[in-house]
């Protein structure tokens, strides 16, 4: 028997407070209390992932990518502004804008702008 919760239940100025990571963490803590069957929500919060961000893509022909070299420029498809795919485990989970790091300014990140739903709806 498929059993529904209620995940949006939190105001939403507290969501502006936490990080989607945080608010994953607690969906799984809650979800556990409710079910009762994870005795130990923090070692499934402690598995590793795969997380990738993806600027674009491109597909080119083998006799196309075999004359590239240094400093050759391949366009993708996204543009300058549009939002980047965030991958976990190769399934997408959120979108976002690519920033700079502010402690280091040689370093990017991602500021998350939506965070894409089971069904790939997305909420933002």
């Amino acid at each position: 028997m498929a059993q529904s919760f209620d995940y949006e239940s939190a105001p939403a100025s507290a969501e502006a407070e936490t990080s989607p990571l945080e608010r994953l963490a607690e969906i799984a803590q809650r979800t556990a209390e409710e079910t009762g069957k994870f005795a130990n929500v923090d070692a499934i919060l402690r598995i590793p992932v795969t997380m990738q961000v993806v600027l674009g893509s491109a597909t080119i022909p083998v006799a196309n990518l075999m004359k590239l070299g240094r400093g050759a420029v391949v366009p993708l498809d996204h543009r300058v502004g549009e939002p980047v795919d965030v991958v976990v485990n190769g399934r997408i989970v959120a979108r976002g804008e690519v920033v700079v790091v502010e402690e280091d300014n040689s370093r990017f990140g991602v500021s998350l702008t939506e965070i894409v739903g089971p069904l790939g709806q997305g909420d933002t």
